[in-house]
């Protein structure tokens, strides 16, 4: 599963991990991405999306069917 989220797009931020020695190495920070099924009334099916924590609470306040139009505006496939 990649971690990139469909409703938000965020992905991967990369960095350096800073250890006591000061060296510095590689490292990535991902996002809290999940994998949630949703109903979709309108289309009368279910739908699984891979969203992060925040596009899930983003979804309970605009509604799974306007985030769908969003996801797919932006060209994802639903």
């Amino acid at each position: 599963m990649s971690a990139h989220c469909q409703l938000t797009g965020s992905q991967p931020g990369f960095g350096n991990a800073i250890s006591h020695s000061h060296r510095r190495t590689s490292r990535r920070f991902d996002p809290n991405v999940q994998r949630k099924r949703y109903w979709l009334p309108g289309e009368g099916r279910h739908v699984r999306l891979t969203l992060s924590a925040r596009a899930i609470k983003t979804i309970d306040v605009i509604g799974i069917e306007a985030a769908v139009a969003r996801i797919r505006a932006r060209g994802g496939k639903v």
